[in-house]
């Protein structure tokens, strides 16, 4: 889990921002404050309670060697996007993803979910629950390493964008561990049908990516 989570695994998520290159364009991100409070509810009420979900019902539907349902909920994963760039950016990590893990740690069942495929679209999150379920690791330590890798990579965007320094990085991912802890909770303990997210800034923000002048990320 610490190898296949960690920055250096080859899932390219260096090269997106989740909408956050845009909001710093805008001025709605500026700041160690604003960066904390943008990141806590992207974990909490956005793509981290979707990917939670995700990751959580793949997880359970690999203990259960079942790939017709972790494909419903793989297809589910990527659907559930509200922007092209989101899209792009749940995909790309998790073609990446199966196929390294694949290579590296061969698996039959993830074998046989990624023969169904058929070289299609992986969601990130489905991928990481079918794995993790099949290495028996579990399924809380993924959910908490899951939301803090995502709160790291957004970080990382925050970094690079120049709106605040190393301490300050380091500063967020301290304060976010009670989000991050309180997040992964609630999706142990979330009914199916709570599924979902309102996070409506950070999806404008995406959008406006899509059309921004000069960009670092993809997205």
């Amino acid at each position: 889990m610490m190898a296949w989570l960690s920055p250096g695994f080859p899932v390219g998520a260096f090269s997106f921002s989740h909408g956050l290159e845009a909001a710093v364009e805008s001025g709605s991100v500026r700041d160690r404050v604003s960066l904390h409070r943008w990141i806590g509810s992207v974990l909490a009420l956005g793509a981290g309670r979707v990917d939670s979900d995700i990751l959580r019902d793949a997880y359970r539907a690999a203990l259960a060697f079942d790939v017709d349902a972790l494909t419903r909920i793989n297809q589910h994963g990527l659907a559930f996007r509200a922007t092209a760039e989101m899209a792009v950016e749940t995909a790309g990590q998790g073609v990446a993803f199966l196929e390294t893990c694949l290579a590296a740690w061969p698996e039959p069942f993830l074998g046989r979910w990624a023969a169904s495929l058929g070289g299609g679209l992986v969601c990130y999150a489905a991928a990481i629950g079918a794995a993790t379920a099949t290495a028996g690791v579990p399924l809380e330590w993924t959910l908490v390493a899951y939301l803090q890798a995502m709160a790291a990579n957004l970080v990382s965007a925050g970094l690079r964008l120049g709106i605040i320094g190393q301490t300050d990085g380091q500063r967020i991912l301290a304060a976010l561990e009670p989000v991050v802890e309180a997040a992964a909770v609630d999706a142990l303990m979330r009914d199916g049908n709570s599924f979902g997210a309102a996070t409506f800034a950070v999806d404008i923000a995406s959008m406006a990516h899509e059309t921004q002048y000069t960009r670092l990320f993809r997205s």
